[in-house]
């Protein structure tokens, strides 16, 4: 017989730009991180699945909820970079990050677009010195996001430049430049306040593919999963979920772009009776405090 500590009613897999940390300043209130904490002290299995580094996760998520008072022998997993990072924490810190070095940019192409950043886009972007596989570029704060998402445009179009000098075949949403040997090993992918350039091997599937792993270990099988995005990359989790025999339903807390038809049930705060004004962190706060009571009664 299972016990609802090898067979909890919920597990969340999580994106953090967006449903937890707020895009315009970068942190998470802390509603947030209670839930969270109470979530996870109510035996559901919470786990971030994140292009962020392991540093963002640490200092953004992790420290606060630490200080916050994260009970004894509670276990959190990061996967960072979109699966090619990964660690785990308790109240008393976090363990060993591990990278996945199969997956990582070329340094002198990394090198080279920190170069091209200071000299051509530092007003408005700066390179994430806290990544460890991935290159990636963010809007400064202070930035307007309209000018941010223009000046995005001319970076990506350099950056692709530099990747066939690097010669590394890479893609841009549907714009294919293959390598020498025809192949296409490397994406760049913008966000609304990021442009990330890794591997095509990394994505939201592969974290969803090691969060399972993560808690097998454990010894752990969710009865069903929620996950929670912003963009429509982030359904790859719930994709790779379902296609793997597992019960999920997608929240999109941005459904601005469109709601694509899948396979299993999509919400969004609408669901809650929310309006369509409530979106991002707003929106993760709300579904998290809808299944905390959920799971609590």
């Amino acid at each position: 017989m299972t016990s609802p500590e090898t067979s909890p009613v919920l597990a969340l897999l999580l994106d953090v730009d967006g449903p937890v940390a707020s895009p315009v300043t970068r942190d998470v209130q802390p509603g947030i991180i209670a839930d969270l904490l109470a979530l996870a002290a109510a035996g559901v299995p919470v786990i971030f699945n994140t292009g962020r580094s392991d540093t963002f996760i640490r200092e953004q998520v992790m420290e606060p909820m630490i200080a916050a008072g994260m009970p004894a022998g509670t276990v959190i997993h990061a996967i960072c970079e979109k699966g090619a990072v990964w660690f785990s924490y308790t109240a008393e810190g976090p363990g060993t990050v591990h990278v996945d070095r199969e997956l990582a940019i070329p340094q002198a192409f990394g090198d080279d677009v920190r170069r091209l950043v200071a000299e051509d886009y530092s007003a408005h972007m700066f390179y994430d010195e806290t990544k460890r596989a991935m290159v990636s570029v963010e809007q400064h704060i202070a930035v307007a996001n309209p000018d941010y998402r223009a000046e995005q445009e001319l970076f990506d179009a350099d950056a692709m430049n530099l990747m066939a000098r690097h010669g590394l075949g890479v893609v841009r949403l549907d714009h294919h430049v293959p390598d020498s040997d025809d192949q296409i090993d490397f994406r760049v992918d913008p966000t609304i306040i990021s442009t990330d350039i890794e591997s095509v091997r990394l994505g939201k599937d592969l974290g969803a593919s090691r969060a399972v792993e993560f808690l097998a270990a454990q010894g752990i099988t969710p009865q069903a999963w929620r996950t929670v995005g912003d963009s429509r990359t982030d359904y790859a989790m719930a994709d790779w979920l379902h296609h793997n025999d597992h019960a999920v339903k997608h929240v999109d807390v941005r459904p601005a772009d469109g709601i694509p038809v899948k396979p299993y049930e999509v919400l969004t705060a609408a669901d809650l009776g929310l309006g369509e004004d409530v979106i991002h962190d707003d929106a993760g706060a709300a579904f998290l405090r809808h299944w905390l009571a959920v799971v609590t009664g």
